[in-house]
């Protein structure tokens, strides 16, 4: 959903991050291969958001969901609609992926040597209990942007002095006291 990513993408921004959206990244046909889609097209990433303090790039994907019962563990342990998350539920697609993003980003010089990636998930809903999604999260070594994490930042936004941008105006509007 464009919103809900330009909404992830303006807090990233604001905390200090690079943005790109809608980052396709180029495999080679032996990548392809490697992957089991050899006529897969370029892969896509949702957000990719840069630190180049800490040379990180974080893959954000997002999943709005917001009218619906919301993101499931299960389908990110290999359930039913695992395939709306293959970066989280193969993990030889997401080594092969990451490691031709570090390669495109690094030769056209979009980041420095050797970055560190790291999956994200933005999430605006979440089906049963958000606890056990987390500790899931944090077992892989991934971060999980949700409904809390949304609501912070909004709140931050609310509260910090003006920004010209729309999640800042909405966030000062609903959030005003």
């Amino acid at each position: 959903m464009d919103g809900f990513e330009t909404l992830v993408a303006e807090i990233l921004e604001g905390e200090g991050f690079w943005i790109r959206r809608g980052v396709k990244v180029p495999l080679s046909k032996e990548e392809k291969h490697a992957i089991n889609r050899p006529s897969s097209p370029r892969w896509e990433i949702d957000i990719l958001a840069y630190d180049p303090c800490k040379n990180l790039l974080l893959a954000v994907e997002c999943k709005s969901f917001l009218d619906s019962p919301g993101v499931d563990l299960a389908d990110l342990s290999g359930g039913r609609y695992a395939k709306r998350y293959k970066l989280f539920t193969e993990a030889g697609l997401r080594n092969v992926v990451f490691s031709a993003l570090k390669a495109d980003f690094t030769a056209r010089g979009l980041c420095r040597e050797k970055p560190t990636i790291q999956l994200a998930l933005a999430a605006g809903n979440i089906r049963r209990d958000p606890a056990e999604l987390r500790k899931h999260f944090e077992t892989n070594g991934w971060l999980l942007f949700d409904v809390t994490w949304l609501k912070e930042k909004l709140k931050a936004l609310s509260d910090g002095g003006y920004v010209n941008s729309v999640p800042a105006i909405v966030a000062k509007l609903l959030l005003r006291k």
